[in-house]
């Protein structure tokens, strides 16, 4: 049984409620779109929202998002329904004031797109979810980019796998630090590093020095990126590999911690993103053929934690390293109840 509403198909809702007979959870499909993409076209404007319906919590264990070539990026979030106020379907981010710091404040993150990925799953073990509380909904802002001399057509589809609750031993809260001090010199290999203290925030919330564990993590950056790494640092300066990757645009960019990363003993994290930039002129911040540098992860932390440079500003503290110039810049950290 599917339903069009707003422009998106809703399948049986079993996980969302027991709508379609049954008491178990069960996958469903959440289909949104289509678009069609002009050749050379870029779209960064559009958001998405789909309404859950949901009137009892909702564990969800796996979401796979399938969407095709052209379809760049997009990060989802869940919220209360009457956050960014309107109708489902695709609408324009200014329209309703879309935010993402607002979105992860009032809700929190569900998912991240991997660069170009035209199919990509996150699948948390056994018993561990993300809680969304009842009569929420998705929303994202969705990046859309046809490289292409072709149009494209897309119907994207997202697909949640919710657990019973009697199946959930650990709830997921989202961590996102980013670095928008970026300045990639041409035909040159570059480092951009930001080192984040969490302890001061997590003693001034519970007492203690972080504690929790990091199931999950995926980095994001364009095409001239050629890897991210998180470490988790401790007082005395030694640190440990969270989560690397080597893969490039197109490929899957994040993936399940295993086992899980415990930062007890830890009161850092530093990640950096690695560049190399073939072209004559110097590569920032941004969209299109301009760069980020993002990493997302989840914690069952019962906060919400993110920062690092979070405003276009020149990067810091330049250092030749071989052939490469490597950067430093400050972190900013902020953290949020992610119980609700």
């Amino acid at each position: 049984m599917r339903r069009l509403v707003g422009g998106i198909a809703f399948a049986c809702l079993v996980g969302l409620g027991g709508a379609c007979g049954s008491s178990d959870p069960e996958p469903y499909v959440l289909a949104f779109g289509p678009y069609t993409i002009a050749p050379s076209q870029e779209v960064t404007d559009q958001c998405v929202q789909i309404t859950l319906h949901n009137d009892d919590y909702v564990y969800i264990n796996a979401v796979e998002l399938t969407t095709g070539p052209g379809f760049h990026h997009s990060n989802w979030f869940y919220v209360p329904e009457r956050t960014f106020e309107g109708e489902d379907g695709t609408f324009t981010c200014d329209d309703r004031d879309f935010n993402e710091p607002v979105a992860a404040i009032f809700g929190g993150v569900l998912f991240a797109q991997s660069t170009q990925a035209p199919h990509e799953i996150q699948q948390f073990p056994d018993g561990v979810a993300i809680k969304i509380p009842p009569h929420f909904k998705l929303v994202t802002q969705i990046h859309l980019l046809n490289a292409t001399e072709n149009t494209l057509e897309l119907s994207p589809t997202i697909k949640l796998t919710p657990i019973p609750k009697a199946s959930v031993d650990k709830t997921l809260a989202g961590i996102s630090f980013q670095n928008q001090a970026l300045a990639l010199p041409p035909d040159k290999a570059s480092r951009f590093t930001v080192e984040c203290d969490l302890a001061p925030t997590h003693e001034m919330l519970f007492g203690t020095d972080p504690d929790f564990k990091i199931y999950y993590a995926l980095a994001h950056y364009h095409e001239l990126g050629t890897g991210l790494t998180v470490e988790a640092v401790k007082p005395d300066g030694t640190s440990a590999t969270v989560y690397t990757t080597t893969t490039h645009v197109g490929d899957a960019l994040g993936g399940p911690i295993e086992p899980a990363f415990d930062m007890t003993g830890y009161t850092k994290l530093r990640f950096w993103c690695d560049f190399y930039n073939p072209r004559a002129e110097t590569v920032t911040w941004g969209v299109g053929d301009q760069e980020m540098c993002v990493f997302l992860a989840f914690s069952d932390s019962p906060y919400n934690w993110g920062g690092g440079v979070n405003e276009p500003e020149p990067p810091q503290n330049p250092v030749e390293v071989g052939s490469a110039t490597y950067y430093t810049n400050g972190c900013t950290v902020f953290a949020n109840d992610a119980t609700r």
